[in-house]
Order: structure tokens, then C-alpha cells, then sequence
């Protein structure tokens, strides 16, 4: 009985933060341009490798602090256009 309930509210849980992050998707505008910088960062990293070694910690500090930018700015952006007059939001 416990590793049932524990396993249904897991799932329920899970599936209630999809539908949060579903909710949130269409404001994440600029995530794209964010994942792109991410992958563009690591492809370099492992090109030089041979050359020149990125430490860890700094490699997830760039990869964390490309990923915070990109949904602040894109938050940002979107909250501008939904206060904007006519943009369909209610007061």
C-alpha cells in the first residue's frame, strides 16, 4: 500500500508540474537562443580539450548563468508585452 500511494503521488505530482511548465512554455521565447548558446559552449569545450581544459565548476557556472539570462530576459520580454495595452489581458 505504501509504495503505491508513494508511486500515485509521484506521478501526480510530476504530472502537475507539466502542466505548470506547459503553462509557462509560450513565455520562454528566447530559451532557444539560450540552449543554442549552451550547445555552441560545450561543442567548443570539447574541440579544445586537447588544448586547453575548462574546469568543471566553471563550465556549469557558464552553462547556469546562459540558462538564468535567457528565461529572465525572456519573462522580461513577455511580461512587457502582456501589460502593453490591447494585448488581450484583462485589468
Amino acid at each position: 500500500f505504501i509504495v503505491l500511494t508513494s508511486n500515485v503521488f509521484a506521478i501526480l505530482g510530476l504530472r502537475a508540474m507539466y502542466f505548470l511548465l506547459a503553462d509557462f512554455a509560450d513565455r520562454f521565447v528566447l530559451l532557444k537562443y539560450g540552449l543554442a548558446l549552451i550547445l555552441m559552449f560545450i561543442g567548443t569545450k570539447m574541440l579544445i580539450v586537447d588544448f586547453f581544459k575548462i574546469p568543471v565548476l566553471a563550465s556549469l557556472g557558464v552553462v547556469a548563468v546562459i540558462l538564468a539570462v535567457s528565461i529572465w530576459l525572456s519573462l522580461r520580454l513577455t511580461r512587457k508585452a502582456a501589460i502593453e495595452p490591447g494585448a488581450g489581458g484583462s485589468i
